[in-house]
């Protein structure tokens, strides 16, 4: 039997949801909305098992409220349904290549399908053959073991997947039971890297500049007036639009999460905040920001979610040989980009090799030269955590990233990362990719866990 106040917790919330409040409103969908997404893109999209993927990547994060969700899964119309303490019902679909989105109001059953074009041939040469590649190299195998290993006390890794490339070529790989090379996983945050990379291909094609203001009449006549793709790519826009650092149930009034559990048009939420500083002048790590350039690709591509979905693979996925990539977009067919791409770990890493290559596959250059230097500099002002371009960075002399460094990182590495300790090290240096997937409850998602596999593969190919 719960304790009285957690008895209470489906009343109180009932009662935010009737005041009137548009925000209580939203806060109160989000655990619904979050868990159909997330269930339906693990069933249909990775085929995981739902119940599972619920028990560790859903019912953590909205503790104590998870025991008072419900959901059904329909195999017939690929589609989930969750219920959160009576008070609000969601649905989500599967999209085909679109992957799942929630229906929302006055939205049909089903949509009609993204098709995307047959895939040409990569660019990229087979990193690894149909088998999972044990490391002949004793000091390899004992980092997998590492990364595997459960803690004797909690909270838990739940390491799902670890894909090691040196020089293009996978050394070792292991994977969790019921996860293999063609499992997609999702990246959560790492996703904010791939959208630096759709915007580095516009800057190269030359639809775009990093100096280029938005076209944002709204914004006309305040300091959003002078926002920047750069200033968007290195969190610096000065919007006051929440923060998407933490995840949790507290996150459900957070306006980011609000934006991408409970609203159909998420980039035009986050156009809608007010702005609390100058472009430039404040560091604020915020979803928002990347939904806006995610609306800026879309736009610049044509303008619907086919466009934007054919773009991504014709100039991204399918020169790299992503053979699994599953872009999500919202109800109006913009990317959602700050969060929600599923990929195999090998595809997560052949992204990685993307950047290690200086942003050239197969002798054609995708990225523009300087693109990853550019992408891995430090943002003034975020060096208590260590942020570039789309790209967490140890290219610091202080702060999170000389930490880092100090733990075992080599000093030109960065990372894509993601909530639940998702990650992708790029180092340039020693021409490694690391790639670590999981649902790890640990600080920082696992941080220290992924410092000592990092320092463990520098050694091996030193």
């Amino acid at each position: 039997m719960p304790p009285a106040s957690l008895r209470l917790l489906p009343a109180l919330l009932s009662i935010l949801a009737l005041t009137g409040c548009d925000g209580a409103r939203h806060a109160v969908a989000v655990p619904a909305h979050f868990t159909s997404h997330q269930l339906c893109s693990a069933v249909f999209v990775g085929h995981l098992d739902a119940d599972t993927f619920f028990a560790q990547g859903i019912a953590p994060q909205m503790r104590p409220g998870d025991r008072f969700m419900r959901y059904s899964i329909d195999r017939a119309t690929g589609s989930v349904t969750a219920r959160f303490a009576g008070l609000v019902e969601s649905t989500a679909v599967h999209e085909g290549p679109a992957g799942c989105r929630v229906l929302t109001a006055g939205d049909p059953p089903a949509a009609p399908r993204v098709t995307l074009p047959a895939a040409a041939p990569p660019l990229l040469p087979p990193i690894a053959g149909p088998d999972v590649v044990t490391p002949t190299d004793p000091a390899l195998a004992a980092a997998l073991d590492r990364a595997f290993a459960e803690p004797a006390q909690g909270p838990h890794r739940w390491t799902k997947a670890v894909v090691i490339l040196h020089d293009g070529r996978v050394v070792a790989e292991r994977y969790a039971p019921g996860i293999g090379v063609d499992t997609p996983l999702i990246g959560w945050s790492m996703t904010k890297s791939v959208t630096n990379a759709l915007i580095g291909i516009l800057v190269r094609q030359g639809r775009l500049t990093v100096d280029q203001r938005l076209d944002v009449p709204a914004w006309d006549h305040d300091a959003r007036r002078a926002i920047t793709v750069d200033s968007l790519l290195r969190m610096t826009s000065g919007l006051d639009f929440g923060q998407s650092l933490t995840a949790d149930w507290t996150s459900m009034w957070d306006p980011t999460t609000q934006m991408v559990y409970a609203r159909a048009d998420m980039a035009g939420m986050a156009e809608a905040a007010r702005p609390l500083a100058a472009p430039g002048q404040v560091w604020i790590y915020s979803n928002g920001n990347t939904l806006l350039l995610s609306r800026l690709i879309k736009q610049r591509t044509g303008g619907s979610g086919a466009d934007v979905l054919a773009f991504a693979h014709r100039e991204l996925f399918d020169p790299l040989g992503m053979e699994h990539a599953t872009l999500e977009l919202d109800a109006t067919g913009t990317p959602i980009g700050s969060s929600h791409m599923w990929a195999t770990a090998r595809d997560w890493a052949r992204f990685g090799q993307l950047f290690v290559d200086d942003g050239v596959v197969g002798g054609q250059r995708l990225l523009p030269e300087g693109w990853v230097d550019y992408s891995a500099r430090l943002t003034p002002g975020s060096e208590e955590y260590g942020y570039g371009a789309g790209f967490w960075t140890n290219r610091a002399t202080a702060g999170a990233g000389a930490r880092r460094v100090r733990a075992g990182m080599p000093a030109d590495s960065f990372m894509a990362r993601g909530n639940q300790g998702q990650s992708i090290v790029i180092i340039p240096s020693a021409r490694l990719v690391i790639v670590r997937l999981g649902m790890s409850y640990r600080p920082e998602g696992d941080i220290l866990a992924l410092e000592r596999l990092v320092a463990d593969a520098v050694v091996a190919f030193k």
